[in-house]
């Protein structure tokens, strides 16, 4: 095995700049937030609710435009039997910032909350969120492993170091800056990284057009050149495949905290939708050079007996999901491919850093603090964030080198936040008379529907066959073998998204005319979801608020007393907030008060 020098040192330069940039916004903002008076944890989380537009908008962009992003749009643009018709990332994701602008971002930050799953502990109590944590939890760990493999065979292909290798390294860079600076770190490293993707990228294009081996796109794009053409088509059969898929980009993008930390670390709720807004329109204009090269640089039009890499085309080799690499490759000068490659590993890193500091934000403020250690210091939470950004950022790493599924992995867990969150995160902000008890119904009606239809990329088999399933043949070109997998085509993701919302509904409203009416006695509401509406078990203003004195005295009547009343850190930061806000909030805080005050 070769190694390409040139590749080593410009891979360097590239991690020591991103490496110096992270260690320098942490030392700039290492007392952000303390003229104010909020904790160092929660400048850590949401850094400082200062994060401006510039910076905000690279931020918000850069975590969606990772390296499953420019790779997948190229990869599918790519293959013969889906083209640009089913690259639907760039505009789902688009679209989701969009939704999530228009209307979960202004009630999230307006009402000063820290992660993404405060509203839940809020309305619904610890133990719930506990479980919401689940899938948001293995979202997060298996999107970070999939891109660091992502990474790693990029590296391979393009400057021959073994894979193991990258990938820790890059791990460890990332982890590092996360580490010393949170959410600054992680979003001025961003800027960098966006930078580095847009230039790099756009400056492989022209040399890959130009390459002898390409022919034209205007031709391939609507007529059979090499293969079919690269704009796509979707059969009638598969249109209900294709709207599920597009609703899970842009409905289950929405209910991620790498999204929602942008979002809650906005100066204004108003700036918090402008973010959004500006990351939609940086998402496309992203996605245009993987369109390219998806599209025109690669075998759809190229004889590949011109290039070094060899007559096959990847996608007889089972590598079209490397194409973007090997185009930078086998197309491109050296030193164009070396900067390629700096886009790629740019697009990782941006996205790998957030989801590690996402994971760790929700697990020590939403388990440790309010779940296990209310009376916890400001302090100790900083150091269970430390900890656990090393060890989520490791068991990301772990799993990139030694599982084969994880991509699967991937899939399966961003379709449950689809089918379990987003319902719960629709309910909680907008749908009054939800409770604990309807909660978990929904959970359970929306993993057992999702996982009943099965995984192909885990070789998990359904036990819920949906109208229209057929069997069809998976061939691995490599290994030679045919094996048979189940295809749904009906959009049963979205259906079980439906139903998971539909649950919650109906079981919130059943349990609460149960216990009220006095067919269950009150002692069955082990949940104090409906007796005990103030219980202990949910997170009630009392527990929420920081400063006891913006309590009134009209909300702290019907609540029973607590051994602790006091909280390192606040669901609603009455600090942040302007007057008016505050008002709104003391009106409502959440979709169920204001139908609790009227009983």
């Amino acid at each position: 095995m070769t190694i390409h020098v040139e590749g080593l040192v410009a891979i360097a330069v590239f991690y020591l700049l991103i490496l110096v940039v992270g260690i320098w916004a942490a030392w700039k903002n290492k007392h952000s937030g303390e003229a104010e008076g909020t904790d160092r944890s929660e400048t850590i989380m949401v850094g400082g609710r200062d994060i401006g537009l510039f910076v905000g908008g690279f931020t918000m962009t850069a975590t969606w435009v990772g390296g499953g992003y420019i790779n997948g749009t190229a990869e599918y643009v790519y293959l013969p039997q889906y083209g640009l018709a089913w690259a639907q990332a760039p505009f789902g994701y688009a679209l989701s910032l969009v939704v999530g602008g228009l209307f979960f971002a202004k009630p999230m930050r307006s009402r000063g909350y820290v992660t993404m799953l405060d509203p839940f502990q809020q309305l619904y109590g610890k133990r719930m969120g506990g479980l919401l944590f689940i899938p948001a939890l293995m979202g997060e760990i298996f999107w970070s492993a999939a891109i660091l493999n992502a990474l790693g065979a990029t590296l391979s292909v393009i400057v021959d170091i073994n894979i193991k290798m990258s990938v820790v390294i890059s791990a460890l860079i990332a982890i590092f800056y996360t580490l010393v600076g949170g959410l600054y770190s992680v979003a001025y490293t961003d800027v960098v990284q966006l930078f580095c993707i847009f230039v790099g990228l756009w400056i492989s294009v022209p040399f890959a057009l130009t390459n002898p081996a390409v022919s034209d796109i205007a031709v391939s794009a609507v007529k059979k050149v090499h293969q079919a053409p690269w704009k796509g088509s979707i059969n009638r059969d598969d249109k209900w495949v294709w709207i599920d898929n597009f609703c899970l980009l842009m409905l289950g993008g929405i209910p991620w905290q790498v999204y929602f930390q942008r979002v809650l670390s906005a100066s204004s709720a108003t700036y918090a939708q402008v973010l959004s807004f500006l990351a939609a329109f940086g998402c496309l204009i992203m996605a245009v050079p993987s369109v390219l090269i998806g599209a025109s640089i690669t075998a759809i039009e190229t004889d590949w007996n011109q290039t070094s890499y060899g007559g096959v085309a990847p996608k007889d080799k089972d590598q079209a999901d490397m194409i973007l690499p090997i185009v930078l490759q086998h197309l491109c000068p050296p030193f164009v491919s070396f900067f390629g490659l700096g886009a790629v590993s740019a697009a990782v890193m941006s996205s790998a850093d957030s989801s590690i500091l996402s994971a760790s934000s929700m697990f020590a403020r939403n388990i440790y603090q309010l779940a296990f250690r209310q009376s916890a210091s400001d302090r100790e939470i900083v150091w269970v964030m430390r900890i656990t950004i090393f060890v989520f950022g490791g068991l990301a790493t772990i799993m990139a080198l030694v599982t084969g599924t994880v991509y699967g992995l991937w899939y399966l867990s961003s379709d449950l936040v689809y089918v379990i969150i987003f319902p719960q995160l629709l309910s909680v902000l907008f749908v009054k008379g939800t409770n604990t008890y309807g909660a978990v119904a929904a959970y359970v009606f929306g993993l057992v529907l999702r996982i009943g239809g099965g995984e192909p990329y885990l070789k998990l088999p359904p036990f819920i066959y949906y109208p229209g399933w057929i069997i069809e043949k998976d061939t691995q070109q490599e290994e030679g073998k045919i094996e048979d997998i189940v295809k749904q085509r009906f959009p049963f993701k979205t259906v079980s998204m439906l139903a998971s919302f539909v649950a919650n509904f109906i079981f919130s409203h059943l349990a609460k005319y149960l216990f009220e009416s006095g067919k269950i006695s009150h002692k069955y509401d082990f949940l104090d979801a409906v007796v005990s509406r103030h219980s202990g078990e949910i997170m009630d203003k009392t527990t929420l608020v920081t400063r006891s004195n913006n309590i009134g005295l009209s909300e702290m009547a019907p609540v029973r007393p607590r051994l602790s009343v006091t909280l390192a850190a606040a669901f609603t930061r009455r600090d942040t907030l302007p007057t008016e806000t505050v008002e709104e909030e003391d009106e409502e805080s959440s979709p169920d008060s204001s139908h609790h005050n009227e009983e």
